[in-house]
């Protein structure tokens, strides 16, 4: 059954965006379906700032803090050898200092990783004051989702360098081309290779394995094969994991001393040689190419279109979705190839898509970038973010495994979780306690506003009271 324009549109911001912000209902002026479809662009979703230092300037910091450590490892050396001058007494303090090698190396790590939280943090505050203001919410949410496909963690101190870089370089300008592309870009991404742990990774009957003890490191490949496309029941074995692992050998961040200024580099001397066979079919010996040509066949596979329909519509949709859109969506990856724009549209399309009943529950960054396109403002501080994402178990840029968030209500509904999102609605009461909470709830939800809701705003006995109602209700609580 074809819903009204106005229902069409509330569904539009909160089901497909992150939410309406005041006024933004009525700009859509009934025609929700053109909002979306003019945000699939071959250029992908928008960045949340062009001036963030990209992946070059992360690899250039992270060279430098090399270099700084072993130069203070080498002045702590010479610190612990008797010297026969007399060093002035200006330099005492540093002297003293360089003595204690293990306070040294504590104070090193201890900077280091304090301008790494710094650095998340810049990150991560863009992306959720763009995710707060952006007037293309579904393009946001999109890139999002696949972001959260290919989940990386900044619990590990240089794959938080990446992460942010990452999201910018190879998710957001890929989201609507080719899947195999996005594949490429992620799997190649630094941030995905140090995650994985891959520049660990040597052939054992490479040069470099020959020389030394060294193995395989099949997490990267594992991954690819279990999360990020075929998935656990896509029918591949433990031998096409060591098969792939094998193939990628080679692939390798340029973290160590480097002229190169790409993100990726290739090393052949660990590489193993040899041609490889992946789900049957057999690979030449090609280097770099060999692994490319493998992950290119894999985003094409049919399991893989199967699982990434499911997941596309357990996301935006139910977490136990309607049959005939996995279908539908399935069809469109495979007839396209797996044309990301494709399925995208084919999204909006989709009758099922447009159930007005609310089966999703927000996870707490929604829960937040709502609260903020509701009431019209942007994070200011990381702080303000930070702390109650962390406390409602969603910490930036910090997914719990290459798995990524989890996306039902089962994990974000709990008692605890409830409560958590209630102490920080309090929180929201208290400062926006001249806000109008009704104006607030009707601008946001539209006809989505049960008058259950809205009755038990009104009689709230204050302003901020009524919006710690508004924001706890089920239907902003739902998407």
């Amino acid at each position: 059954m074809r819903q009204s324009p106005e229902v069409m549109s509330a569904l539009a911001l909160t089901r497909f965006g992150l939410g309406a912000r005041p006024g933004e209902s009525d700009r859509l002026a009934g025609e929700p379906t053109v909002w979306l479809t003019a945000q699939v662009r071959a250029e992908g979703a928008p960045n949340p700032d062009e001036a963030l230092p990209g992946t070059r300037d992360r690899l250039d910091m992270f060279r430098s803090y090399q270099q700084e450590r072993r130069q203070r490892r080498r002045t702590q050396g010479r610190a612990d050898q008797p010297s026969t001058t007399e060093a002035p007494m200006a330099e005492a303090p540093m002297a003293d200092t360089a003595a204690d090698p293990a306070q040294a190396r504590f104070d090193t790590a201890r900077m280091a990783r304090r301008d790494l939280r710094q650095d998340v943090g810049a990150e991560f505050l863009a992306r959720a004051r763009h995710g707060a203001t952006t007037e293309a919410g579904f393009a946001e949410r999109w890139a999002l989702f696949w972001a959260n496909t290919f989940a990386v963690s900044a619990t590990k101190f240089q794959t938080g360098l990446f992460a942010g870089p990452f999201e910018r370089e190879a998710i957001r300008p890929n989201v609507f081309g080719s899947f195999d592309r996005l594949v490429l870009a992620a799997e190649q991404h630094p941030a995905m290779l140090t995650y994985l742990d891959q520049a660990q990774s040597v052939g054992p009957n490479s040069r470099a394995g020959q020389r030394r003890s060294a193995g395989l490191n099949e997490n990267l490949a594992r991954e690819v094969l279990e999360l990020h496309t075929l998935g656990t029941d896509g029918g591949y074995g433990q031998d096409d994991v060591t098969e792939l692992a094998r193939a990628l050998t080679g692939w390798a961040p340029p973290l160590g001393r480097s002229d190169t200024e790409a993100a990726f580099q290739f090393r052949p001397q660990v590489h193993e040689p040899g041609a490889r066979t992946v789900l049957g079919v057999t690979y030449a010996e090609g280097g770099r190419a060999q692994g490319e040509a493998i992950l290119r066949d894999l985003a094409r596979h049919p399991a893989t279109a199967k699982r990434a329909a499911r997941r596309i519509a357990t996301h935006f949709v139910s977490d136990t979705p309607p049959q005939a859109l996995v279908d539908r969506l399935e069809r469109t990856w495979l007839d396209s190839e797996g044309a990301l724009d494709r399925v995208a549209l084919a999204l909006i399309a989709a009758p099922e898509a447009w159930d007005p009943a609310p089966a999703k529950i927000k996870t707490p960054y929604e829960f937040v970038i709502s609260t903020h396109r509701a009431l019209g403002t942007a994070p200011q501080q990381i702080g303000g973010l930070q702390n109650p994402l962390t406390e409602m178990g969603q910490p930036p840029f910090s997914p719990p495994s290459p798995e990524g968030w989890p996306d039902t209500a089962a994990d974000w509904a709990g008692p605890d979780a409830l409560v958590k999102r209630l102490d920080w609605a309090r929180q929201v009461g208290a400062r926006t306690g001249q806000a109008d909470p009704v104006a607030v709830a009707r601008a946001a939800l539209g006809p989505r506003l049960g008058e259950r809701t809205l009755q038990t705003v009104q009689r709230a006995e204050s302003r901020a009271e009524g919006m710690i109602l508004f924001l706890m209700s089920p239907e902003f609580q739902r998407r």
